[in-house]
């Protein structure tokens, strides 16, 4: 068929196509609040690495699905085993390209003992719309994949039913020359509350080790039992676990202890960490040691 009639359809479509073959493509979705809370696209974790473990941070991550960049302000985690929420450790507003996802770092609050262990968390992100400036804060839930939090839960609450009986910290560092033995104080301080306390042991770390090991665990013998308790002090022997030089200059855990105890007959343990001043002590110690 070559008649005028067929000629104006073919005509007609082609036009048809033109038009849509020059038509713009259309705008990548904006991301507006879902159901959830969240913007569309937009989904958060709860992450903790080995250099947030010692400052009792976290890091709450947010991957951007959406088509539009997204601006993150203020950040609140709310968690029934923690007394307060988790806010950011440093106030900014963090923009997160799309595709993209960026840790917003959140400094945790004390653990609240009464909570249940797997009690659930959610975060509020406060969003900043780019097209009219306004800010709305967005709750959802939030896990941590990668789980940690429960853990964290059991073992300070571990530590605060020690601390009934007795303050454990670590004290007085003496460093040593290459090839001997360096001297790190271990102090119990009783407490006026009730219940037991035995350390048990103390585990040696990644970059600090004890002379004498069973099973990476240096054998400790310490009671506060009752109302009559006394002070203790006990001399660790302590030597460099390692000498390789990105051990020292990148270390993370390497000054957090596990102290093995049993509080009140129940056996379990907690980190005891140095503080930054004797971190700084026996860093540069490990490396005069190593001769780095």
């Amino acid at each position: 068929m070559t008649g005028p009639f067929f000629r104006s359809c073919v005509a007609l479509g082609l036009l048809t196509l033109l038009a849509a073959g020059c038509a713009p493509a259309a705008d990548p979705p904006h991301p507006h609040a879902s159901d959830d809370g969240l913007p569309a696209g937009v989904t958060v974790e709860l992450r903790q690495t080995r250099a947030d473990v010692a400052g009792r941070q976290a890091a709450v991550a947010v991957h951007n699905g959406s088509g539009r960049p997204i601006e993150i302000g203020a950040v609140s985690v709310a968690d029934p085993r923690f007394a307060e929420p988790a806010t950011r450790a440093v106030a900014r507003t963090s923009t997160v390209p799309p595709g993209a996802t960026v840790d917003i770092r959140v400094q945790l609050a004390r653990v609240a003992c009464d909570a249940p262990a797997d009690a659930a968390a959610t975060v509020t992100l406060d969003v900043r719309d780019a097209e009219t400036d306004a800010v709305t804060a967005r709750t959802a839930p939030i896990v941590d994949v990668v789980p940690f939090v429960a853990a964290l839960h059991e073992n300070e609450c571990l530590q605060v039913a020690a601390e009934r009986s007795a303050a454990v910290s670590l004290g007085t560092f003496t460093a040593s020359a290459a090839g001997e033995t360096a001297r790190l104080v271990l102090d119990v301080v009783p407490a006026p509350g009730e219940g037991t306390l035995r350390i048990v042991g103390i585990h040696e770390t990644n970059l600090l080790t004890f002379p004498g090991l069973v099973d990476a665990v240096y054998p400790l013998d310490l009671d506060q039992i009752g109302t009559d308790r006394t002070p203790q002090s006990v001399e660790l022997p302590l030597l460099p676990a390692r000498c390789d030089a990105h051990a020292v200059q990148e270390d993370k855990r390497g000054t957090v202890f596990r102290l093995l105890v049993e509080v009140d007959g129940r056996a379990g343990s907690y980190d005891l960490a140095a503080t930054p001043e004797q971190r700084g002590e026996i860093l540069a110690w490990v490396a005069a040691w190593c001769g780095l």
